[in-house]
């Protein structure tokens, strides 16, 4: 069952009842594990609503002594080198981020009650439809007075932060940051609290993950006859988290002669309404074959492991 709820609309006091804090400094520029970032994302988007701001790309900044918006930017964000966020039906899929933030020299990240993240959403920048974050928030090290680079994640539970299939899309990624300036993280006065939040930092993919089996009616047959190969090709479905077959998809035949390091198309085959594969192709040597799948916008590429086939 899903649990998650989108969090845009969440404003006040309950917006902040989940955050937890770091306890110490930060040494090294950590700034810890804060608990849920949805719960700081919350913060800052409540702070955001506190001063009226309209949400749209980076905004013009205060002054850092004065409370609300701060002079801080997010730049330079990449979202797992650039590659798609492959997600399966059970286990949680963490991929790297890493951005610069700048800032006016007067505004501390490292402080005690200072927070910062990035995070991805699709739908509308005011009302996503859906929206990921990172478990735990990222390293940032001092670069100079003003700059610093950060490494965090992005983490996906398919069955608490997907909704479904449409979650296999481009999604925007944006920032946020939030200055308690001593104020209670769980009752603070919003006309003291400081925040940062800019949109349109970049995107990345969510896919399903996809798998792709072989299998030969026999593993040795005499030269020149004729062999059949069956398979399946399926991907994860974010509406059930099981794995179903994907249909109408062309996937490739080939072969690898033993001795050989690359593979060749003998046939292009398409899935049936289940995702099963079914061919036929005459054996002429010893070697490997398989079935490969070349992929799609919401699916990554799969290849079944070769299996082996001996000529008498």
């Amino acid at each position: 069952m899903r649990t998650r709820a989108t969090v845009a609309t969440v404003t006040g006091a309950l917006a902040l009842s989940a955050l937890v804090l770091p306890s110490a400094a930060q040494a090294d520029g950590a700034h810890g594990s804060a608990g849920s970032a949805a719960a700081v994302a919350r913060a800052a988007q409540s702070a955001a609503a506190g001063q009226s701001a309209a949400k749209t790309g980076a905004r013009s900044a205060a002054p850092a002594s004065d409370p609300g918006e701060m002079d801080l930017t997010f730049s330079k964000l990449v979202v797992n080198g650039g590659k798609p966020i492959v997600v399966g039906t059970t286990y949680t899929k963490r991929v790297a981020t890493t951005f610069t933030v700048t800032h006016a020299a007067d505004v501390n990240i490292f402080a005690s009650d200072f927070l910062l993240d990035v995070n991805l959403y699709r739908g509308s920048y005011e009302f996503p439809s859906n929206e990921l974050y990172s478990d735990d928030f990222p390293v940032c090290k001092k670069v100079s007075t003003k700059v610093a680079t950060c490494k965090g994640n992005i983490s996906v539970t398919p069955d608490f932060d997907l909704i479904g299939n449409a979650d296999a899309t481009k999604w925007k990624a944006m920032g946020f940051a939030v200055d308690f300036r001593g104020e209670d993280p769980e009752n603070p006065d919003f006309s003291k609290v400081g925040f940062a939040l800019q949109d349109k930092l970049g995107n990345a993919t969510v896919q399903r993950a996809s798998k792709q089996s072989v299998k030969t009616s026999a593993k040795s047959v005499k030269k020149g006859k004729t062999l059949t190969f069956t398979g399946w090709l399926s991907r994860a479905s974010f509406d059930d988290l099981k794995y179903h077959g994907y249909t109408a998809q062309p996937v490739k035949l080939q072969f690898r002669k033993k001795g050989s390091s690359t593979y060749t198309t003998v046939k292009t085959v398409k899935t049936n309404n289940k995702g099963d594969l079914k061919t036929t192709a005459k054996v002429s040597a010893n070697g490997y074959w398989r079935y490969s799948f070349a992929g799609t916008s919401t699916t990554p590429a799969a290849t079944a492991t070769g299996s082996y086939v001996s000529v008498k």
